[in-house]
């Protein structure tokens, strides 16, 4: 099977864009208290969105989450490249109706801001409700198989269920690291395990140790806190 060079190249910039540095710009600018946290990652964030957009307008080349979505704050562009590639299950289809109540159901249950749940899966999967990674996570907030059996999603397909458990998930991390929400979105992308082997246990310690951290992690974290910023506005 032939390989028209061109896609070829696009796929390595696009290895290669993942992999800019995110803490040039976070050792350039002051680190203020923990209120600032959001605003760091976010600088650091638009000038990697800035390289993603050009390369996406010079390159043609598709963002895994820059399609139009009636929940996504207006102007929102995604800051990173098709990292998660998704895979569509058949027939899939975004499903954003009838998620806004699910959402505001499973927030007030499991005492998670709506804004930060929307951020997380707006991020995961783009409100696709048939998202699969190439590492097995499934649906809107991307469960994995074990995390879903511990709280008892039976079908992670199912928006209800996989908001249900995604959220409560997500507010056990919240409780874990003392309402500290870097540190909870770190380990949702990364893994507790990974984060407490690191001894980061509050926003701090994270943005002191966040070079330890993958870049997609590093990503992730200052994407959602965006996000949320922006569903909050």
């Amino acid at each position: 099977m032939n390989i028209d060079p061109r896609a070829l190249k696009d796929l390595l910039q696009l290895q290669m864009l993942s992999r800019s540095s995110l803490l040039s710009s976070s050792a350039a600018s002051g680190m203020g208290d923990d209120s600032d946290f959001s605003d760091i990652l976010n600088s650091i964030l638009s000038s990697s969105a800035a390289t993603y957009d050009k390369q996406a307008a010079a390159g043609g080349t598709a963002m895994s989450a820059t399609s139009l979505n009636p929940m996504r704050p207006l102007g929102y562009t995604s800051a990173i490249p098709n990292q998660y590639a998704y895979m569509q299950k058949p027939n899939a289809v975004n499903q954003t109706g009838d998620l806004e109540s699910l959402i505001e159901s499973a927030s007030r249950k499991h005492g998670v801001q709506s804004s930060l749940v929307k951020a997380v899966i707006d991020t995961e999967s783009s409100f696709n409700s048939q998202a699969v990674s190439r590492s097995g996570a499934k649906g809107l907030m991307q469960l994995m198989d074990n995390t879903s059996k511990g709280l008892g999603v039976t079908n992670p397909f199912d928006p209800a269920q996989n908001i249900g458990g995604g959220t409560q998930y997500l507010s056990g991390l919240l409780q874990k690291y003392n309402g500290n929400r870097g540190v909870a979105l770190a380990a949702y992308n990364a893994g507790p395990g990974r984060i407490d082997r690191l001894g980061i246990t509050n926003d701090q310690e994270l943005k002191s140790k966040m070079h330890l951290l993958p870049t997609e992690t590093q990503s992730y974290v200052g994407k959602v806190l965006r996000l949320q910023r922006d569903y909050e506005a």
